[in-house]
C-alpha cells in the first residue's frame, strides 16, 4: 500500500480535489490537509509520517513544510506539482493537471510500459 499525502493552504479546493482523484487507485491511499492554520484539516506530525509520498502543490508550500516539519521530513519524498490556486473543487482542469504530474511518481506497475495510465484514473 503506497500513502499519498496532497498539501495546500487552506484544504479546501487542490489538496481534496488530489485526495478523492487518486483514492480509488487500487493500493493507494490518500489523505489531504493544509499549511494555513485556518485549514480545513491542519497538518500535524502524525499525518506527515502516516505518508509514504508528500505532493505540495506550490513551491511555498515546500517552503512552509520546511519551516514548521523539517525535522519530520528526513526520510520523506517532496514533490511540488506547480499548480497554483485557480481551480475549484473538482475542476476538470484541476483533474487533468492532478493526473498527469501525480501519474509520474506513483508506482510503475499502475502505469504501463510506455508510461501511459491505460484509462486508470
Amino acid at each position: 500500500m503506497t500513502r499519498l499525502l496532497f498539501l495546500c493552504s487552506r484544504n479546501r479546493l487542490r489538496s481534496p480535489t488530489a485526495e478523492l482523484v487518486f483514492a480509488k487507485l487500487p493500493g493507494i491511499e490518500t489523505a489531504s490537509a493544509g499549511l494555513a492554520s485556518d485549514a480545513e484539516t491542519p497538518l500535524d506530525a502524525d499525518l506527515l509520517a502516516w505518508a509514504d509520498l508528500v505532493f505540495v502543490m506550490e513551491s511555498r508550500h515546500r517552503k512552509l513544510l520546511q519551516g514548521r516539519f523539517g525535522k519530520h521530513l528526513r526520510d520523506k519524498r517532496v514533490i511540488c506539482l506547480d499548480i497554483p490556486d485557480d481551480y475549484g473543487f473538482m475542476d476538470p482542469q484541476l483533474v487533468s493537471l492532478l493526473e498527469e504530474r501525480v501519474g509520474w511518481h506513483l508506482d510503475s506497475r499502475l502505469r504501463g510500459n510506455d508510461g501511459a495510465t491505460n484509462g486508470r484514473w
